[in-house]
């Protein structure tokens, strides 16, 4: 029997209908401005992503588009501009940025409550600690993901694969940690992290009740590296021939008893969870003090 799917595309529009109607009630429309620089392809098209999503779920969103010659300095007083804008909520510098751009400096730049991406060292701070303002959005869309179809991070045991600071690190910080009102998207997971160094990655695979493929290499988890059943989200996104692949082969259909496809499952879901945390960041700059 083949896996059934991990539907992200559904769960996204349900969890925008919830945005909508929460903004109706609040009479508060979330602002958020995306600062792309360059002309890559890949960005400008998860850019036009995330503003639809933004409109569609009845937020305001900006763009600011910026020349490939831009800067450090140019892309830090942009940044400071945005920061002291009363009307701004939520701040997205859509990653990579040109080689001559010094991209941690802009990272850190974004003041933590307007870090809507929850890149900042404040934001992964209180993460790690399990006091999280936000939470990451692909990691955050992974966990929601799994929850909505039903299914308990509890207990499980977790493989992820992947060490990124994106995905991998914080997704297993947020698993392990205790759900608590506080830090809702806490796992009570038992979590490995495995990677290119991992000494017999397939067992290691095979012992995951629920595997998260982050690694960023197109169809390296095959059927023999699943345990039959197991619940298998695919984070990876690469372009081959045209269309995107992810890090699942698709024979892993047949073993698996929940699968996310790509495209359609994560992706939906890391844009929803910025919208997430842009709504809440309204609502915290809302009761911030004025300086």
């Amino acid at each position: 029997m083949p896996a059934q799917i991990l539907d992200g595309k559904a769960v996204a529009a349900a969890i925008r209908l919830e945005f909508a109607a929460t903004i109706e009630a609040r009479g508060l429309a979330p602002k958020l401005v995306a600062v792309l620089v360059g002309d890559n392809p890949a960005s400008h098209t998860y850019v036009r992503a995330k503003r639809k999503a933004c409109v569609d779920a009845g937020f305001i969103s900006d763009l600011i588009q910026l020349p490939n010659t831009i800067t450090t300095e140019e892309l830090l007083a942009v940044v400071d501009g945005l920061n002291r804008d009363p009307e701004t909520h939520g701040i997205l510098v859509q990653l990579p940025l040109p080689k001559q751009i010094d991209e941690t400096a802009i990272i850190h730049a974004v003041t933590p409550l307007k870090d809507v991406d929850c890149f900042h060292p404040e934001n992964i701070g209180l993460l790690a600690a399990g006091h999280p303002r936000y939470s990451p959005c692909t990691p955050r869309g992974v966990v929601e993901l799994v929850r909505r179809h039903g299914i308990s991070w509890s207990g499980a045991n977790v493989v992820v694969l992947g060490r990124s600071n994106i995905v991998g690190k914080p997704l297993a910080l947020m698993l392990m940690q205790k759900t608590t009102i506080e830090n809702p998207d806490g796992g009570d997971a038992t979590v490995t992290v495995a990677h290119t160094k991992t000494r017999d990655l397939a067992a290691v695979c095979r012992g995951a009740d629920i595997l998260v493929a982050a690694a960023g290499q197109p169809r390296c988890i095959t059927a023999s590296m699943v345990k039959p059943g197991a619940v298998v989200v695919d984070v990876g996104t690469t372009v081959i021939d045209g269309k995107l692949s992810g890090d699942v082969h698709a024979d892993v259909a047949a073993v698996a008893g929940w699968l996310s496809p790509v495209p359609g499952g994560v992706g939906p879901m890391t844009i929803t969870m910025l919208l997430a945390n842009t709504l809440t960041a309204a609502t915290l700059l809302k009761r911030a003090p004025r300086a």
